[in-house]
């Protein structure tokens, strides 16, 4: 009872505790457990142990009785047609191993056929109950996206309208512009060419009671440009540009014709040149009590004009140029006195001061 190796013909369990509890066909050598045959615990020693058949064995003894030497026919395999006799006892059929384990093995797929149904049922049923929130908040993204989707492209739409409009509105201002720059070039012409007769005298001093005739005609005097009543159209101070500025109001003085106007500054000029600071053209040549004030006789500018006249003189001071004159309303520069001049005609021509 204690073989190290059986051949087991039932479950085939052959733990340590239970191969003392087994017993062995007569005829195949398999071995069995007791509890595997629901029969009792028998002695080893007994009859019924040494003559034990299995029930594969016993179907296979041969049937003397009518003297063939072939294994007795299952019954399984018998005709199922053949009608017993009336009043027969029922017959018993042996059943095998196999035909057991066929029987186990077909309810077992059933069953488990069953089962792997209701399990996927189930399994779908708990897929699509946790899946149906996921769903509807997909469905909700996909409107969601939808109505996005729509209003990005009405905005695109609207962006590509609104673009074509801005290009439009920028060549309509470029063009404005032009047209502005333009009209601000004719009125600064038309401004200046209105004073193309008069002369400005600047740091003039202040007398009341003064006689602005008198002094221009003492001026022509002075300079050796003599100036006839009729040479003298009109005399005016004006208004300052800076109300802080300490400087007396310059004397816009309105001549017969540009020929006047630029004989009396050439003369000027040519009274200046050559002479230092203190010597030149002031405030007592033009017989006017008090300290000598130095007088500058130009042009008469348009605001635009005057204001780009200012500007140069001050690149012109940071650029090291020495001369910065006007001519017929028109602004020179020049660096050296054998360097060429330069014609300031605006703001953006300063850039060629270098």
């Amino acid at each position: 009872m204690d073989s190290p190796t059986l051949t087991w013909g039932c479950c085939g369990d052959d733990k340590a505790e239970d191969n003392k509890q087994f017993i062995n066909c007569v005829t195949c050598n398999k071995s069995y457990h007791l509890t595997c045959l629901s029969i009792p615990e028998i002695s080893a020693d007994s009859a019924a142990y040494r003559k034990w058949r299995c029930t594969d064995c016993i179907t296979l003894i041969p049937n003397f009785s009518k003297k063939e030497d072939t294994p007795i026919r299952n019954i399984s395999t018998a005709r199922g047609s053949k009608r017993l006799a009336l009043n027969s006892p029922p017959q018993e059929i042996a059943v095998t191993t196999e035909d057991v384990r066929s029987i186990i093995q077909e309810v077992l797929n059933t069953e488990l056929a069953s089962m792997l149904q209701k399990i996927n049922k189930t399994i779908l049923n708990v897929i699509n109950k946790e899946l149906e929130p996921i769903k509807k908040d997909i469905r909700e993204l996909t409107e969601s996206l939808n109505f996005h989707s729509k209003e990005f492209e009405e905005y695109q739409a609207e962006h590509a309208t609104l673009k074509n409009a801005v290009k439009d509105l920028r060549d309509e201002n470029n063009e404005l512009k032009n047209s502005v720059a333009e009209f601000n070039h004719r009125i600064n012409y038309l401004e200046q060419q209105s004073r193309s007769s008069n002369l400005e005298i600047q740091c003039l001093p202040e007398k009341k009671q003064e006689n602005l005739y008198t002094v221009v005609k003492q001026l022509g005097s002075v300079v050796g440009c003599v100036l006839n009543d009729s040479d003298v159209l009109h005399c005016t101070r004006v208004a300052k540009l800076q109300t802080t500025s300490t400087r007396p109001r310059s004397v816009v003085v309105q001549l017969a014709s540009p020929r006047v106007r630029d004989t009396l500054l050439a003369s000027v000029i040519e009274y200046n040149k050559g002479k230092n600071n203190a010597d030149k053209l002031n405030s007592a040549d033009l017989g006017l009590a008090g300290d000598r004030k130095p007088v500058f006789v130009l042009e008469h500018l348009s605001p635009s004009n005057k204001a780009l006249h200012a500007a140069t003189r001050l690149k012109a001071k940071e650029k090291g140029y020495k001369f910065v004159w006007v001519r017929n309303g028109r602004i020179f520069a020049r660096k050296t006195a054998e360097a060429d001049h330069i014609l300031i005609k605006n703001l953006d021509s300063l850039n060629k001061l270098i």
